[in-house]
């Protein structure tokens, strides 16, 4: 016997397509779509990169003597090509001598920390999380005020600052070995418990510092500042953080992969034990060697992620250049305030904590649970 099979009829959506030309059309759609959003990504990153080579020009000419962005602009041109010298000598030593190493020193310490704080919050899937989560500001900070106390020059106490900010980090990522056999919960637990210990460490040596000397200095530092910035001191940490953040640029995508959970990752592939290394050896490296550089200065790699998150969304991706460029914009921002708003040069670290804290409760409040 022959049964008769009956012929699929073909369907129409709203329009008058077929499946075939639905699903073509779907992915057009969608392709154009992505196409737009990545467009508008690379605007706004344009934008603000252009924003931030005029702020950085106008922070050169910011400060009790006062220097108009023409003036800055034929001093750093005059130093490529030559050019008719129309400058004082005054203006040029303050530019490129006194202003112009903060001012990269701004640059790369925020451009740092805000990088470090996006790959630990995509690591750690909680938007909380802030750079000095392994306890690294504190052990550097222990280190540099071992190095002031001991009476140490400004180099050693920026290699002491970097070693205990590594010790610390190695600390916490043992103890979560160890204990939680890599859990992330009990790996921010020892985070917290390697910072407690590090601050108590703080307390000591300021208690046995000389409250008339040594003690200020360490407190000073503490506060975080730019002003002892040189060129000579940024070459070596320079080179740390391009090469960190080029090793974060180089796993932005299976970072992104990783965020959407490790079952995502495992079907496409994704080794999560080598980009975690990558990831956190990046960024704990570049934390050590800022707060070596410029002292404790926090709230930079949390407020400024979520600020790029609000521009072009949770993919690390998308997110991690736009931070690099948002933070060294803000803390060269701030420390332009810190040192234009009164004849004292502010800590730049005081004034972070009472911009960010303030904003980052006014980001929650606009996103209310979008992301706890």
């Amino acid at each position: 016997m022959f049964t008769r099979t009956r012929r699929e009829q073909p369907t129409f959506d709203a329009d008058g397509l077929t499946d075939p030309e639905l699903v073509r059309h779907r992915e057009i759609a969608s392709r154009q779509e992505r196409i737009h959003a990545w467009l508008r990504d690379q605007v706004r990153l344009v934008i603000l990169f252009v924003a931030l080579v005029v702020l950085a020009v106008v922070s050169l000419g910011l400060g009790r003597y006062p220097i108009d962005p023409i003036t800055v602009l034929r001093v750093l041109v005059g130093q490529v090509f030559p050019t008719h010298v129309s400058w004082s000598a005054v203006q040029q030593t303050v530019i490129l001598q006194v202003r112009l190493p903060r001012i990269l020193a701004g640059l790369l310490v925020g451009a740092a920390l805000s990088a470090s704080g996006a790959s630990y919050q995509v690591m750690f899937r909680n938007p909380l999380v802030s750079p000095d989560i392994l306890g690294v500001s504190a052990g550097a900070g222990f280190g540099a005020s071992v190095a002031i106390l001991a009476g140490l020059s400004s180099a050693e106490l920026q290699i002491l600052s970097f070693g205990c900010g590594l010790l610390a980090a190695v600390l916490a990522v043992a103890i979560g070995r160890s204990v939680g056999r890599g859990s992330l919960v009990v790996l921010v637990l020892g985070g917290v418990v390697v910072a407690a210990m590090f601050n108590a460490l703080i307390s000591a040596t300021q208690y046995f510092a000389n409250p008339e000397t040594t003690l200020p200095e360490i407190t000073f530092w503490l506060f975080g500042s730019l002003a002892r910035a040189t060129m000579g001191s940024l070459l070596v940490p320079g080179v740390i953080v391009v090469v960190c953040l080029v090793a974060l640029y180089l796993v932005r995508w299976p970072l992104t992969v990783l965020a959407a959970g490790d079952d995502e990752a495992r079907s496409l592939g994704v080794n999560r034990t080598l980009v975690w290394t990558v990831a956190i050896v990046a960024s704990t490296l570049m934390t050590a060697t800022v707060v070596s550089l410029a002292g404790i200065i926090g709230w930079v790699g949390l407020v400024v992620p979520h600020l790029g998150r609000f521009l072009v969304g949770p993919s690390f991706n998308r997110l991690l250049p736009v931070s690099i460029v948002l933070g060294a914009g803000y803390l060269l921002a701030v420390d332009d305030v810190a040192r234009s708003a009164t004849s004292l040069d502010l800590p730049i670290g005081i004034l972070t904590a009472l911009i960010g804290a303030p904003f980052f409760v006014l980001m929650l409040v606009k996103a209310g649970r979008r992301w706890l």
